[in-house]
């Protein structure tokens, strides 16, 4: 009689996932995706999940904020700038008990294990003046980098798969899949604490809001215009709340009347923020994936945003360089009840099928063929 034997999981060394991004002042999107595909992760069935682990430079500070996620933490003796720079120069060399070596961004490690990254965007290629000449350089070395040293890229949508293929670096289909992202990676809103945000800005009832930086490629400046334009076609005079870090915007632009910046906030507060806001705009002049707008549709927002990857043709997509039309589309939004409560509702669909659960378990299907050598 012939007994079955079970094969080993080509995962059973796990996944080293390269953290450093969280060990920056800001983490941004890259952070985000972070986080989530970890937590994302833990909810996968004990059978489907691997071993993960995180490697990053030692913490700055005490205790850890990575060891918070609940996973393990290996820490490098090298502080952020000086293992950055080695890693430029292919020292040290990680995860050699590992099974796969995961990058969340362009940065990647130098391995000895088959490497899987995330390109979220080359926006580098699309909008070259919306970077100093420095980050170009470094970008582009990252991606050639890339190109010769990884097993597998996942990529969130088409367009980043097209652009990373027609790019010239020699990455093909063949070594890339695209993997959505999830909108689940907020907590509930607080309510007492976005009303203490928004008394603070003197925001009484209905407002618009968005959310981003001054960097060109986010596109704030035609936005605001496109609000100057708008606030006295509404049917009341709604302020724009800008959320993000304190000091972007203040100084650097002349904003239009009626824009209030709440600076950073907490994600229970970001989340409140978009539950009582009438309209999300967000008009980046190109994304990967776009996070804001998932988040957005996830709490129940209408949304006016560019044709980004994640709104799945749920906003009110308007040209982001259009300033007029952009404007146009404030006022149809926020004027007509019929038409904004279409969009609530298409975007709650989308944001559904979105979840960061769905996002691992395809990661993990992937790292499970790479480790397996097969892409």
């Amino acid at each position: 009689m012939s007994r079955r034997v079970k094969e080993e999981d080509p995962l059973s060394s796990g996944v080293l996932v390269f953290g450093q991004q969280l060990r920056r002042e800001v983490p941004g999107g890259i952070g985000t995706y972070t986080r989530s595909l970890i937590a994302g992760a833990a909810r996968l069935a004990q059978s489907e999940r691997p071993p993960l682990r995180l490697f990053a430079s030692r913490s700055p500070v005490r205790p850890d904020p990575l060891e918070e996620l609940g996973i393990p933490v290996d820490t490098s003796w090298l502080s952020p700038f000086l293992l950055d720079r080695g890693f430029e120069i292919g020292m040290p060399r990680i995860g050699r008990d590992a099974s796969v070596v995961h990058a969340v961004s362009l940065a990647v490690p130098p391995t000895s294990v088959p490497l899987t990254v995330a390109l979220h965007d080359i926006a580098f290629r699309s909008v070259p003046d919306a970077y100093p000449r420095h980050g170009l350089r470094w970008h582009e070395r990252a991606l050639r980098r890339v190109a010769r040293h990884a097993a597998f890229c996942i990529v969130p949508s088409i367009a980043t798969k097209n652009a990373v293929r027609d790019s010239g670096v020699g990455i093909g289909e063949d070594r890339m899949e695209i993997v959505e992202y999830g909108s689940d990676h907020l907590p509930d809103g607080d309510t007492e604490a976005t009303a203490g945000v928004l008394r603070r800005l003197g925001v009484g009832g209905d407002f618009l809001m968005t959310v981003g930086t001054l960097e060109p490629r986010k596109n704030l400046i035609r936005l605001f215009d496109a609000y100057g334009l708008a606030r006295a076609k509404l049917d009341e005079a709604w302020p724009l709340v800008v959320v993000g870090p304190v000091g972007w915007g203040k100084g650097a632009i002349r904003p239009p009347k009626g824009v209030v910046f709440a600076g950073e906030v907490a994600p229970s507060v970001l989340a409140g923020l978009y539950e009582r806001a009438r309209i999300v705009a967000y008009v980046p002049l190109i994304e990967g994936f776009g996070l804001p707008v998932a988040e957005a549709m996830r709490a129940g927002a209408a949304v006016v945003s560019s044709p980004v990857p994640s709104s799945g043709g749920a906003a009110f997509e308007v040209d982001p360089t259009d300033v007029e039309e952009i404007a146009e589309a404030l006022v149809a939004v926020g004027n007509d009840g019929e038409l904004h409560d279409r969009l609530v509702a298409a975007g709650r669909e989308r944001a559904r099928s979105l979840t960061w659960e769905e996002t691992a378990r395809r990661h993990v299907t992937i790292w499970r063929r790479v480790a397996n050598g097969a892409s």
